[in-house]
């Protein structure tokens, strides 16, 4: 949150993202975009998971990836555009509309996702799902997934992501599992 208690990039800006489409990053039809989600998918440290948490889960096309390996998912999302495409995107997930950072929705979650969502926070946002996180679920795998080009908000990806890792400490220890030229996956596991 920023001194006037609003996240980094405003609830005007995220609902004229999906003002026009359900779709604003061409999640379902880029092959780039896809290939990230199956890397995402391929870099869980288990088979399965009992509840996962994505954070900013915009029109649900990564929880296709992720759903099927969870007995529960859960998404938030501020827009409900994007609500309504991940409901269809995954019927029997659970999807809940809340502006990052906010307490999170009940559950026992083991898995936490963050897939291109830290740069849309400033950093007290960011020190705030850190620990929201460490309360909540402080035996949970944390995911970052971190685009590496400029994300057109006042925190680029790679200092959001050190931003996180820094308020993840000591809570979480930081783990990086791939690097790609234009992303990046990180885990995050109590030491």
């Amino acid at each position: 949150m920023t001194e006037n208690g609003t996240a980094a990039v405003g609830l005007d800006h995220l609902h004229a993202l999906y003002a026009e489409t359900d779709d604003p990053w061409g999640f379902r039809t880029s092959a780039y975009e896809q290939a990230k989600f199956a890397a995402t998918r391929a870099v869980l440290s288990r088979p399965a998971y009992a509840s996962a948490l994505e954070l900013g889960c915009g029109n649900g096309e990564l929880a296709r990836h992720i759903a099927p390996l969870c007995r529960r998912y859960t998404g938030i999302d501020a827009v409900e555009t994007a609500l309504e495409a991940a409901r269809r995107a995954v019927p029997d997930g659970r999807f809940v509309q809340a502006f990052l950072p906010c307490a999170f929705p009940p559950g026992d979650y083991d898995l936490i996702l963050l897939s291109e969502v830290l740069y849309f926070l400033d950093r007290p946002g960011l020190a705030a799902v850190a620990q929201e996180i460490a309360a909540r679920c402080p035996a949970a795998e944390v995911l970052a997934v971190t685009w590496l080009g400029p994300s057109g908000n006042p925190l680029q990806g790679p200092e959001a992501l050190e931003a996180f890792a820094d308020a993840m400490v000591p809570a979480f220890r930081r783990l990086p599992v791939l690097s790609q030229s234009r992303y990046r996956i990180d885990r995050f596991l109590a030491p």
